[in-house]
């Protein structure tokens, strides 16, 4: 009989994600620069001149990412397109688009990607406002089961009076209909 040769696991390479693939192909228009201290990213053009479709939508599933430079170029490109001028108009039709990616990273079992995906959800609410209502209960129920864990409490609470901030009266109802132990910033 002839010899098998098997493959051990540890030689095989998990292929890239959808990011890493995209950004090392430079299909993203931004690039990492080391600093001494802090880290920035370096832009081929100025943010309000890129086209938000797709590029806000590949940050948003970049968020999911664990390794660096990706965890910090899809958390830094986000947060930069979500401040560059005219990006409200420019976020509001990507929602949703955007929904899954944010519900992916709110759902993530590690603890820095469900950070990046609560903070990239309360920079969407700061721009978007209450067009975030329409789709904020595909989010409330990941937010729900992190309230109960103790280490994410105070951060999920202070996320959901941003929402609330940010969306008005009809969030607060949003809220209460997921997340019935929410205490409103209003009262």
């Amino acid at each position: 009989m002839g010899t098998r040769r098997y493959q051990q696991f540890s030689d095989h390479q998990k292929a890239p994600s959808a990011f890493a693939a995209i950004y090392s192909k430079g299909g993203i228009p931004c690039r990492l620069v080391h600093g001494s201290v802090k880290h920035k990213i370096q832009w081929e053009r100025p943010p309000e001149n890129i086209p938000y479709d797709p590029l806000l939508v590949t940050f948003a599933e970049g968020l999911r990412e664990t390794k660096h430079p990706y965890t910090f170029v899809s958390k830094e490109g986000f947060k930069e397109l979500l401040l560059a001028e005219g990006a409200r108009d420019k976020t509001i039709p990507l929602l949703p688009k955007l929904i899954p990616a944010l519900k992916a990273a709110l759902a993530h079992t590690e603890a820095d990607v469900f950070d990046r995906g609560l903070t990239a959800l309360v920079q969407v609410s700061a721009v978007v406002g209450p067009f975030l209502n329409d789709h904020l209960k595909q989010l409330l129920t990941s937010l729900s089961k992190r309230l109960m864990d103790k280490k994410f409490k105070d951060q999920v609470t202070s996320a959901l009076q941003k929402l609330e901030q940010y969306g008005g009266k009809e969030t607060l109802g949003l809220i209460k209909s997921k997340i019935p132990i929410y205490c409103s910033i209003c009262s």
